[in-house]
């Protein structure tokens, strides 16, 4: 096992990280580093920068217009992409829904469906939980009839992230009650413009607007939208929760705010606590080993040897450390990250009452601290989401144990 970079690969890093520097909006950066609120402009412009270069289906093969790059390639560019600053990718349509097209949809559906995720003209969203099934995925009520050449949709789905701006969305529906729960599952795309699709938003508990109902009334679909065949939606569910899982790990994000993490400790005077750098440290050594965790699976995989399927051991981990280093933030601002007006911050407010503060003479207060309670409110759904790791523990202990 080789976990050095060759000289190659640090040449391609260095390329990546001039054009990054180049294209990446300064503004855009700016947020990001600040832990702000980013808006489905900011995420749209960079996924077009990168569609124009060829790169927002950086795992694509060349085969469907992607660049063709090898697992330490893709890796190297997630990490510059994100230690710059980057917007992440929204994952739905160039990391899910494409490689199941690619992989189990017709050369029409890839023909009709791939150029405009390439582009990132069109933004996707996911229809898998419901209520009721959430982590319980086999459980899901929302039908499909097909009648036809269309199929009759009725039911709903729930925490649908950004489904607000979604143009498309891919949907696991029930065709069939015989047998097993998974084996009536189906795979349909269809345009969230439809008559009968109907979208509510679900505020959270930091006031925010990121994940919502969707309500499907007799929405009539296209039969040539369904992916795959009929009743192996399970199949193809599986492959793209792969996708999801490994996502959701993002230990290049998890480096970039373990910096930004330092940065607050030392500003707001709690770097010099010995038990507070402990906690520090220790969250390091984490993200250190599930970078190496990372890098052992790319080293496999450059070598054409088998890897163990550990999607659901990535999720564990990277969610983890991901609730870990929202709340040594907010600990580290103590009172100073509590304001939090939504209304406010998405007119440009970031926190002027604590600043002000500051310049009367009271310790802390940087502005870069209001969203820092937010965040932290918003990570709790990290260990919840694609799958909970309490599910994700039992299923990597049936795999090891059997």
């Amino acid at each position: 096992m080789d976990l050095e970079f060759t000289p190659e690969q640090l040449k391609f890093r260095e390329e990546i990280r001039a054009w990054v520097a180049a294209n990446l909006p300064p503004e855009t950066a700016a947020k990001v580093h600040a832990g702000q609120h980013l808006t489905r402009d900011d995420y749209q412009n960079w996924a077009r920068i990168l569609g124009k270069q060829g790169w927002l289906g950086y795992g694509w093969p060349r085969q469907f217009g992607g660049p063709g790059w090898d697992a330490v390639h893709k890796h190297l560019f997630e990490e510059e992409c994100s230690m710059a600053g980057a917007p992440r990718i929204v994952p739905f349509g160039p990391v899910m829904v494409a490689p199941v097209i690619m992989a189990f949809g017709t050369p029409a559906q890839q023909q009709r469906f791939l150029p405009g995720i390439a582009s990132g003209e069109v933004w996707w969203s996911q229809g898998y939980s419901e209520p009721g099934a959430g982590s319980d995925l086999a459980s899901l009520k929302t039908r499909a009839e097909r009648k036809g050449d269309k199929y009759i949709i009725n039911g709903q789905k729930t925490w649908t992230t950004q489904g607000q701006h979604g143009d498309w969305m891919f949907n696991l529906v029930r065709t069939s009650s015989e047998g097993k729960p998974q084996t009536g599952i189906s795979f349909i795309v269809l345009d969230m413009k439809s008559p009968g699709v109907t979208v509510r938003p679900i505020r959270l508990l930091e006031g925010g607007h990121e994940v919502n109902d969707v309500f499907f009334d007799n929405v009539e679909v296209p039969a040539d939208q369904l992916i795959g065949e009929e009743n192996k939606g399970w199949t193809y569910a599986k492959y793209l929760l792969a996708h999801e899982r490994t996502n959701i790990a993002d230990v290049n994000r998890a480096k970039r705010e373990l910096e930004r993490l330092k940065k607050i400790a030392r500003r707001e005077g709690v770097w010099d606590d010995q038990r507070f750098r402990d906690q520090v440290a220790l969250l390091e050594v984490d993200i250190v080993a599930l970078e190496m965790l990372v890098l052992r699976v790319l080293s496999a995989e450059t070598a054409g040897k088998s890897t163990l399927d550990i999607a659901g051991l990535l999720k564990i981990r990277g969610s983890e450390i991901q609730q870990r280093y929202s709340e040594l933030m907010m600990l580290a601002a103590g009172p100073y990250s509590l304001p939090w007006i939504w209304d406010a911050m998405a007119a440009g407010w970031q926190g002027d009452q604590a600043a002000s503060a500051a310049l009367r003479g009271f310790p802390g207060g940087e502005v870069g601290n209001a969203p820092l309670a937010a965040s932290y409110f918003n990570m709790r759904k990290t260990t919840i989401y694609g799958g909970s790791n309490e599910v994700q523990r039992n299923i990597i202990a049936q795999t090891v144990l059997g």
